[in-house]
């Protein structure tokens, strides 16, 4: 017997778009305009931002959840030299201003904008993310009845504070009710399928390296509606 499926969550990041240019479109962006206003930054590489935020972590230890507040305590970090500290802190804003601005410019995966407006029809939609990206800043954010944050939860997934917190936004729903999907093979599909939750695992050519076994998966937002009619209605 399928289950009853009242409530379907998604991930935001690499689900619903491709994360890594807009990252990097922002970052660099970013680095540009502070530099417009301070001078050239060494930035270091990707190891170096590894190591400066475990110690911003060991320093705070919100900083693990807290996405937005990683990001401006390295820009800080990166500005110490920069004095007096009030004009620091002025960049700094201006500065996290500037990337949140272009961390929401993204390009959509086709069919990601009808897929949601079609299962808002039939479905609560919620979202459940480890960024810090904003969906009631697109248009399709009217779709979804909730967004948890890392920032909101206090955790980051494959931990089940997210998942937990989704059941207080709707009323009458459990794990059985719930489908989740995204693209992230621990964070998102080990995180639910330890808790019981149905999953569907958002796939662009990439093999399956976990123990557990793989969960009904697509990679075409256009299917993504018959795939969940055919599996639970």
């Amino acid at each position: 017997m399928n289950k009853k499926i009242k409530l379907i969550t998604f991930d935001l990041d690499d689900t619903l778009w491709d994360n890594h240019p807009t990252i990097i479109k922002a970052e660099r962006e970013t680095r540009k305009w502070i530099e417009g206003e301070v001078g050239k930054i060494e930035w270091g590489d990707f190891n170096d931002f590894l190591s400066l935020r475990e110690q911003l972590i060991k320093d705070d230890k919100s900083i693990a959840w807290d996405i937005s507040k990683l990001r401006k305590e390295i820009f800080r970090k990166k500005l110490s030299h920069v004095t007096p500290g009030e004009y620091r802190d002025n960049i700094v804003d201006k500065a996290f201003e500037i990337f949140i601005s272009k961390r929401h410019d993204v390009k959509f995966f086709g069919g990601v904008k009808n897929a949601i407006r079609d299962l808002s029809k039939k479905y609560i939609l919620g979202v459940l993310t480890n960024g810090n990206a904003n969906i009631f800043k697109f248009d399709i954010g009217e779709c979804f009845e909730f967004s948890i944050s890392s920032l909101e939860a206090k955790d980051s997934k494959p931990n089940r504070a997210h998942f937990d917190k989704a059941l207080t936004k709707v009323k009458d729903i459990t794990f059985d009710n719930m489908l989740h999907i995204g693209d992230h093979q621990i964070n998102d599909m080990y995180a639910a399928n330890s808790l019981g939750i149905d999953c569907l695992w958002f796939n662009i050519n990439n093999g399956w390296e976990q123990r557990f076994e793989k969960p009904d998966e697509f990679s075409d937002w256009n299917k993504l509606l018959r795939v969940i009619e055919n599996k639970y209605e």
